[in-house]
């Protein structure tokens, strides 16, 4: 089962500084039937306008991973940690018992990022925050593991028995992915076009997989796509 999810149909939220597009519920944008895919609660595709950003705010029993497409963002939490995430790169907040943090846009241009939340495996613990590169030279046709709790080397760590991964894909290359029974799998193609099945993505549109046990994903175009696979 492949549903696609187009771009234009997601949930919207924009005022002075923010330009978000939802792929399920969240603050004042409520679709009964966009609650969530398996653990993942949350896939919202921000652009934040220069010099703006997230004032502090709290979070707990989440883990927040935060894929940066264009630009940069600037973290602040109350653990003291500070750091900038720039495009390529990932940053992951496990919000644990209970932690709250900024997120800043000081850059002259627009950041675009994916904000994506998925729901812990077990609540509370010691609330954590770490980033890392993932050069997109690296993940050239071929899927890179970027946050992980099921021990995958080299990926981030997160709490959640889920998975975050990365390609780059140039025109007509295809890659395929063996999922086990049972899992949720959600990608979105951040640039480009994708053929996943027999469904075909625009840059920017999710799909909503379940009960393939071998995905293909074709490139019509060259393309950049990240992908969570979870409980």
């Amino acid at each position: 089962m492949i549903e696609k999810r187009p771009f234009s149909e997601l949930g919207r939220f924009q005022n002075d500084w923010l330009n978000a597009h939802y792929h399920f519920s969240f603050s004042n944008w409520y679709d009964p039937n966009r609650m969530g895919w398996g653990s993942l609660r949350v896939w919202n595709d921000d652009e934040i306008a220069p010099q703006t950003g997230f004032p502090p705010h709290p979070h707990r029993d989440m883990e927040i991973i935060t894929y940066v497409r264009k630009g940069a963002v600037t973290h602040q939490d109350s653990l003291g940690n500070q750091g900038r995430t720039e495009a390529g790169d990932v940053q992951v907040m496990s919000a644990g018992s209970g932690i709250r943090h900024a997120e800043y846009n000081v850059e002259p241009e627009t950041t675009t990022l994916f904000q994506i939340w998925i729901e812990p495996s077990t609540s509370g613990g010691q609330p954590g925050w770490g980033a890392k590169p993932f050069p997109k030279d690296d993940r050239a046709n071929a899927f890179s593991v970027l946050a992980s709790g099921l021990g995958d080397e080299g990926a981030l760590p997160i709490r959640a028995d889920a998975r975050v991964l990365g390609a780059t894909l140039q025109a007509g290359q295809e890659l395929t992915y063996e999922a086990q029974a049972g899992r949720h799998l959600y990608l979105v193609a951040a640039t480009g076009e994708v053929e996943v099945g027999d469904v075909t993505l625009g840059p920017r549109d999710g799909a909503a997989i379940k009960d393939e046990a071998k995905l293909s994903i074709r490139a019509r175009q060259d393309a950049e796509i990240v992908m969570v696979d979870c409980a």
